[in-house]
């Protein structure tokens, strides 16, 4: 294989070129290394990384994503010795000024005009390769990539609570500021351009319109128009991270059914991130949740929506199961979101080795106690609006 360094030194027109932070050079090479033990504990020349998420995990927040596509321009190719970015020449210059300066990555390039598939093929042949899909015969280890990408490290937490206090703005800002009769598109509108003004970009939107919930527990937005009350959610990504957050606004008070339907999803929602227990897999996570669905009538609420994800470099790095043997670690982030008939709650905690931390916080917001096992917790109310 030939592979050339890449490094372009010319301002590009729209400033100047961007410095990389040493940090995640650092962070970087730390990540070569545990790549690098994983080919020679399992006996592989190379891996092949062809998702987004992955080229984001392993260049610490580098996107090679084109506009709103989600279509990734380019893959990794890392050997023990060498990182290398495959791509067409359309996009190597953007990638290399822009995602990978100074991170010791070179390029293999292809021309736009000739399959990214046959370039990557002809490096895999006549080598063992292990890699996130099972293209041209390399053996899928994309299970095994999640334990490569959690927990987070040091680094990439503080990226993460800076995200996430960006998001709950975001999310809360839009909640304070939408009026009656809006449509769930303008009010989503609304969400997206103060997410993207803050260089995150939406990985899911959700406004529900009274009780919209209740009937598509997946529902994203559409024309219905705001009454009486909205749930306004997102999930947001920043630099490879996401982070997720829901809140409820009301035009006067809420109804009974939803103030109950409300106030289980915390209860739900505390619950969850009470037992969400460095040491512990899902699996045991899960009975406290779902125990809380079926003291209070609930049994059959958990089985309409997943109820939470662990979350990361991808929305949903290990989805939160029943049976699921995923084990927690501290620094590893969970989106617990929570939904109860027309109810949907939801914040972004991390697992530490004391505890959980919220890294969704609020701001000036109304907030509920909630005790689990006589803990006393916090968690966002709804909001009354005139």
């Amino acid at each position: 294989m030939t592979a050339v360094s890449y490094q372009m030194s010319v301002p590009m027109s729209s400033g100047e070129i961007r410095v990389t932070d040493p940090q995640r050079g650092i962070e970087v090479e730390n990540k070569h290394h545990r790549v690098a033990a994983f080919l020679e504990t399992n006996q592989f020349d190379a891996l092949l990384l062809r998702s987004p998420h992955n080229f984001a995990w392993f260049t610490t927040g580098g996107n090679c994503v084109r506009g709103m596509s989600h279509q990734g321009t380019a893959s990794l190719f890392l050997t023990r010795e060498a990182r290398v970015v495959i791509c067409s020449n359309v996009d190597s210059g953007q990638l290399f000024d822009r995602e990978l300066y100074g991170l010791g990555f070179q390029l293999k390039e292809r021309p736009w005009h000739q399959s990214r598939d046959v370039l990557v093929e002809d490096i895999c042949r006549g080598r063992n390769v292990a890699g996130d899909s099972s293209f041209a015969n390399t053996v899928n280890v994309s299970d095994q990539l999640i334990d490569l990408r959690n927990p987070l490290s040091d680094f990439e937490v503080q990226r993460l609570r800076d995200l996430g206090a960006q998001v709950a703005h975001a999310v809360e800002a839009t909640c304070r500021h939408l009026q009656l009769g809006q449509t769930e598109e303008e009010i989503a509108g609304e969400l997206a351009h103060r997410l993207l003004k803050h260089g995150i970009e939406p990985e899911t939107l959700q406004v529900l319109a009274d009780g919209q919930g209740h009937r598509y527990r997946h529902w994203s937005y559409g024309g219905d128009t705001v009454q009486r009350y909205a749930v306004v959610s997102a999930v947001g990504r920043r630099l490879g991270l996401s982070a997720g957050v829901t809140r409820t606004t009301s035009f006067g008070e809420p109804s009974r059914d939803v103030r109950q339907a409300h106030h289980l999803a915390l209860m739900i929602e505390a619950t969850a991130a009470h037992f969400s227990q460095s040491g512990w897999s899902l699996a045991e996570t899960w009975p406290r949740v779902q125990r809380i669905f079926e003291k209070f009538n609930g049994e059959e609420e958990w089985q309409l929506a997943s109820q939470g994800d662990v979350i990361g470099y991808h929305p949903c790095e290990v989805p939160i199961t029943p049976n699921s043997s995923f084990k927690l670690k501290p620094d590893t982030a969970i989106w617990w979101h929570p939904s109860v008939g027309p109810a949907m709650v939801g914040d972004t905690i991390l697992v530490n080795s004391h505890g959980f931390e919220v890294v969704t916080p609020s701001n000036e917001w109304p907030m509920i106690r909630v005790d689990v096992k006589g803990i006393p917790y916090l968690f966002p109310d709804i909001l009354p609006r005139e």
